[in-house]
C-alpha cells in the first residue's frame, strides 16, 4: 500500500516559517501532480499549492506570495515553504500525490497523506 508520509508540522509564532515535507513511501508509474491541501475546523479543504510533474505551480489565493512549493527531482518528494505565517494558516495540511498506477490499464489513483497539524500563534 502507497504511503505519503508527511512531516515538518508543528506551533509556530505569527510572522514566523514552516517547512513541510512528503515522500511517497513507494515507486509508482506516473506521478502527475503533487500538491498541499489544507483544512482548519469547521472548514472546507482547500488547496494550499500544487506542481504537476512538469513543474507548473498553482496556489491558493490565501498563500500566494508567501508559500513556494518545490519537488526533487523524481518527484516522489514535495516541500511546502510558508513564510509571514498567520494564526488563519492554523490547519491541518495534507499531502496529496496523483497519478497512473500501472501502464498498461491506464489506472489512476490519488492518494492521501494522514495530515500534519500547524498552528500559528498570534
Amino acid at each position: 500500500q502507497v504511503q505519503l508520509v508527511e512531516s515538518g508540522g508543528g506551533l509556530v509564532q505569527a510572522g514566523g516559517s514552516l517547512r513541510l515535507s512528503c515522500e511517497l513511501s513507494e515507486s509508482v508509474y506516473l506521478i502527475v501532480a503533487m500538491g498541499w491541501y489544507r483544512q482548519a475546523p469547521g472548514k472546507e479543504r482547500e488547496l494550499v499549492a500544487s506542481i504537476t510533474s512538469g513543474g507548473s505551480t498553482n496556489y491558493g489565493d490565501s498563500v500566494k506570495g508567501r508559500f513556494t512549493i518545490s519537488r526533487d527531482y523524481s518527484m516522489s518528494r514535495v516541500y511546502l515553504q510558508g513564510n509571514t505565517l498567520k494564526p488563519e494558516d492554523t490547519a491541518v495540511y495534507y499531502c496529496n500525490s496523483r497519478g497512473y498506477k500501472d501502464p498498461s490499464s491506464g489506472s489512476q489513483y490519488d492518494y492521501w497523506g494522514q495530515g500534519t497539524q500547524v498552528t500559528v500563534s498570534s
